[in-house]
């Protein structure tokens, strides 16, 4: 039987494993994507995105939450691609494997996202927003409901 397909970038190589007990049952990055799939919602979605967010794109600003949840559950570093209107979108690199979630929220557009030479992102920094911490909170609250953590 072969292995499903994935639009994520770096799908092929997400083959890390969970670095916290908690969150054993997650899997690798490509079963955690299965999971999110199903509660990324328009309450998670960044505030300037919701009027666009649609179960057909339901990675739609979620980026920078995901990234962070993905950094608790594997470790790793959180990136992010500047983008226009000066906002970055986030990805993780876990030893040696770089891969991005929500790459697939920019369509046709995903195939020319840079990911190498990016800057470093930190939770310190985008939490500050409160919106965006409580929006995290919120996706992680629903991950662990679905993991019974």
């Amino acid at each position: 039987m072969s292995e499903a397909k994935y639009g994520f970038y770096g799908w092929e190589t997400a083959d890390v494993l969970p670095k916290a007990p908690k969150y054993r049952s997650a899997g690798n990055p490509r079963n955690l994507y299965d999971i999110l799939s199903g509660i990324w919602c328009r309450e998670t979605c960044a505030p300037r995105m919701q009027d666009e967010w649609s179960e057909d794109n339901k990675t739609l600003g979620q980026c920078s939450i995901t990234a962070f949840l993905v950094q608790d559950i594997y470790g790793g570093k959180v990136y992010g691609i500047l983008r226009p209107g000066g906002n970055y979108h986030c990805y993780n690199a876990v030893d040696g494997r770089v891969f991005d979630l929500t790459s697939e929220q920019f369509g046709d557009e995903a195939a020319s996202l840079c990911y190498e030479g990016n800057p470093e992102q930190f939770r310190e920094v985008h939490f500050a927003k409160e919106e965006k911490r409580l929006r995290y909170e919120c996706l992680r609250k629903r991950l662990e409901e679905v993991l019974n953590v």
